[in-house]
């Protein structure tokens, strides 16, 4: 049995064509089920506030602290000018992070590089987590990095490598499960302090109009992140 297990391991990355194949379909079914999809949303909430934190900074804001709870919600808290640009990119950039660093690590996968990415990921957690103010928060990102940290020292080049396509591809197709998610909460009535609503309420521009731009360039990152994956080097 263990021999069968080998040769077909084998088989399956000799062809990063289908090694990448099967890494978006079992990301496809990991959104999908909620069963699966609960527990992994931690991992969309740790890069999405991690988007606003980092444009908190590179705007000129102080960056207060931020906590992710256990509902897999997050709030990211930084002190500047109420209004104004760096306030809107604040808020902007959430939702947009999580697809921007499932495409950045699809590029890192193709041209080969995926224990950069597995590395460049553990130093970010790290300082993301200088940040965080809560319990659960300080859990999600040690349990997150202790495991692309495995990955990054246990794992064979090539299982580091679909690994990393996997990683990849369920940023790219969850950073669109909140963007829904948060439609229809707003068309129940509820989350009326959402990003779209902030957004909204400080620029004028339709909330609904701002989720719509969310899933165009989150679209837009699945189908290119998409295409770079299907033609990642044989692992």
């Amino acid at each position: 049995m263990d021999e069968l297990v080998r040769e077909w391991s084998a088989q399956l990355l000799d062809s990063g064509n289908v090694a990448a194949l099967i890494a978006g379909l079992v990301s496809l079914v990991l959104v999908l089920n909620r069963t699966t999809w609960l527990p992994l949303r931690n991992v969309v909430t740790i890069a999405h506030e991690g988007g606003h934190a980092v444009v908190a900074l590179l705007s000129g804001r102080k960056l207060n602290g931020i906590r992710l709870h256990s509902d897999t919600s997050g709030l990211t808290v930084s002190t500047g000018k109420a209004t104004g640009p760096g306030m809107v990119l604040t808020l902007f950039a959430g939702y947009p992070a999580v697809s921007l660093l499932g495409l950045g690590g699809a590029w890192l996968v193709t041209v080969d590089l995926a224990h950069v990415m597995l590395w460049g990921c553990i130093a970010l957690l790290a300082a993301m987590l200088i940040a965080i103010r809560n319990a659960y928060g300080v859990l999600s990102i040690l349990m997150t990095g202790g495991a692309l940290f495995a990955v990054s020292w246990f794992a064979t080049p090539a299982w580091q490598a679909l690994c990393c396509a996997l990683l990849s591809w369920f940023l790219l197709i969850g950073g669109l499960r909140p963007i829904s998610e948060l439609s229809r909460k707003r068309s129940c009535g509820r989350a009326a302090n959402s990003d779209a609503d902030q957004l909204a309420r400080m620029t004028g521009v339709l909330a609904g109009l701002w989720l719509v731009l969310w899933f165009l360039l989150g679209l837009v990152a699945l189908v290119l992140g998409g295409t770079w994956l299907l033609l990642m080097p044989q692992v």
